[in-house]
């Protein structure tokens, strides 16, 4: 109940919002006159809040998935989840947009380029993201994350849940130090009770603070050469061990 008034109230203020902005500023000056050759209508706010409403039911579910994101039950339909490209992949993932997806796609990159290349030699499936909430039969395990695009299962057919010994200990310094790079707001779930070495997932709410920080600190990361995924670097530096121990 609680997701669906916000939803509603969100809704409400993006279809006011929406009106407001086609209004304009000569709405807001105008003469009587003007006024009466272009009025200010309440069926238009309706008509707008009804379609908006209409694309919620589509989309959200109103169901939590473990960190307590919204799932969603469709990618690519306006909604918050899409299909994005993974640079220097050649791959595409389905995840939640912006600071989400950031954190996401550069564990994957990372993955790609120090633990072993995605995607090769025909390689069917080398990632998953969204999965559809019909799917998820507890919303508590962390795998449900998928269905709300906050989660991404790498080579699936790999690394079965339930299943350890998938990485060597040099591949899982690299994991550790990737998920020191979110500052802990990625997850390895190899590290959970049981395992699921394939899983990666987001550990922060959705009011969480800290994701925007964190978020950014990677997308400069991107623009700024010489830093960021795929730069070889020495995970045995003690500086780096510490760093990494910190979110185990």
């Amino acid at each position: 109940m609680i997701h669906a008034d916000i939803s509603r109230r969100h809704a409400l203020a993006t279809a006011a919002g929406v009106t407001a902005a086609g209004l304009g500023t000569a709405g807001l000056t105008a003469t009587p006159a003007t006024a009466a050759a272009h009025p200010f209508k309440n069926e238009e706010l309706e008509k707008a809040l009804r379609r908006l409403e209409a694309r919620n039911r589509r989309i959200l579910t109103g169901r939590p998935s473990a960190n307590q994101w919204d799932m969603q039950k469709a990618v690519d339909a306006g909604g918050d989840i899409v299909t994005q490209a993974v640079p220097g992949t050649g791959l595409e993932v389905e995840v939640r947009a912006g600071d989400v997806g950031t954190l996401l796609i550069h564990t994957i990159r990372r993955f790609h380029y120090e633990i072993d290349a995605l995607g090769l030699h025909g390689e069917p499936t080398p990632l998953k993201g969204w999965t559809a909430p019909s799917t998820v039969r507890n919303s508590g395990l962390p795998q449900s994350n998928q269905a709300s695009g906050t989660a991404v299962v790498i080579r699936p057919n790999s690394y079965p849940p339930g299943v350890r010994g998938g990485f060597t200990k040099s591949e899982q310094l690299v994991i550790r130090d990737i998920i020191a790079d979110t500052e802990g707001l990625i997850r390895w779930a190899g590290d959970d009770r049981p395992a699921y070495e394939g899983l990666f997932y987001l550990t922060a709410h959705p009011d969480d603070a800290r994701l925007t920080r964190v978020a950014a600190k990677i997308r400069t990361w991107n623009e700024t050469p010489g830093v960021g995924a795929g730069v070889a670097a020495d995970m045995t530096q003690p500086s780096r061990q510490r760093r990494a121990a910190r979110y185990q």
